[in-house]
């Protein structure tokens, strides 16, 4: 618990940039995939039968969450800049 102390007080780095890239690239992968196989599903199904209408509900949250990856990159990267920004113009001047 120590050292999650320590880093939570150490602030952001830009190092925190690419793991957060990574992490978000990730999850557009697996938004993509589980698009495209819900989509593949969904071509085998008959129309208004349940397997049909539970791919579609897939498919509209799978699109509602993909909506949000650009805002939450902005955010994402807004918060390592602020929290740099805070790390050196905050230091108390010696």
């Amino acid at each position: 618990m120590k050292k999650l102390n320590k880093k939570a007080q150490r602030g952001f780095s830009i190092s925190d940039l690419g793991s957060i890239a990574i992490a978000l690239v990730v999850a557009v992968i697996i938004l993509g995939l589980g698009g495209t196989i819900l989509e593949t599903i969904q071509a085998d199904q008959t129309v208004n039968q349940s397997a049909y209408n539970t791919t579609a509900f897939g498919l509209t949250g799978i699109t509602t969450m993909s909506s949000f990856i650009p805002t939450i990159a902005i955010v994402s990267v807004s918060a390592i800049v602020i929290g740099i920004i805070l790390v050196f113009f905050g230091r108390p001047r010696a």
